[in-house]
């Protein structure tokens, strides 16, 4: 990753903050953007823009961050909600990936990664309005991958579990409830930011150059396993 120029969205915490570690110890170039604008450069992904500022002329990998955690029951989830979580979850990625598309051509190996959830691929009561929107960014991933293929830009999301993240802080809030929450992964833990943000760097990185189109499970066996 020595010198590849990698825009992260969502740099100044969780998982993006840990990727930002990582490639920097690998002497990447790094382009922060946060909503927050907290040691990052401020962008708010759920509003129109064109163009990003700061971003470099050749651009060898995309990270989009931003999420949300919003549990209702389905009759409590208004159209609003389903529009905010549309709003960051999916527009925003669209609205980045648009504007980072050119300086992607340019690069010799470039690489976008997106997150899903496990919940898009296991049905879990409560999680109508995010699933929905990962289940959208799940067939972004996989449609872009095909379209933009002969530009040899690569374009792979990673579906987590739970995360223990600023994000998921009211989920792990107690030792309690961060027991339960190990307890329900085979691997008898919930994620934490580094284990995704290994194979954030690994998608980035040319060791994965066959990869595109795919969804990587990192979920403690959540997903395929009882």
């Amino acid at each position: 990753m020595q010198n590849k120029n990698i825009v992260i969205i969502g740099g100044n915490s969780g998982i993006g903050q840990a990727t930002a570690t990582l490639l920097r110890e690998a002497d990447a170039n790094l382009f922060l953007y946060s909503k927050s604008g907290n040691e990052t450069t401020p962008l708010d992904t759920s509003v129109d823009f064109s163009e990003i500022p700061g971003l470099p002329e050749v651009i060898d990998g995309v990270v989009y961050c931003p999420g949300t955690i919003n549990l209702k029951p389905f009759h409590r989830i208004s159209i609003s909600d389903f529009q905010n979580e549309m709003d960051i979850n999916f527009f925003g990625a669209v609205r980045v990936l648009q504007a980072c598309l050119k300086g992607l051509k340019k690069s010799s190996n470039p690489s976008v990664v997106l997150y899903s959830t496990v919940a898009v691929k296991t049905g879990m009561g409560f999680h109508a309005g995010i699933a929905s929107a990962k289940g959208a960014v799940e067939g972004l991933t996989r449609s872009l991958a095909a379209e933009w293929a002969p530009n040899k830009i690569r374009v792979n999301a990673i579906a987590p579990s739970l995360t223990e993240t600023p994000l998921a802080g009211a989920l792990l809030s107690t030792p309690e409830k961060k027991e339960a929450s190990d307890k329900r992964h085979p691997l008898g833990r919930i994620g934490n930011s580094e284990d995704i943000a290994e194979a954030t760097v690994f998608l980035l990185s040319e060791k994965s150059s066959w990869m595109t189109g795919q969804i990587l499970h990192i979920d403690g066996g959540m997903s395929n396993l009882k």
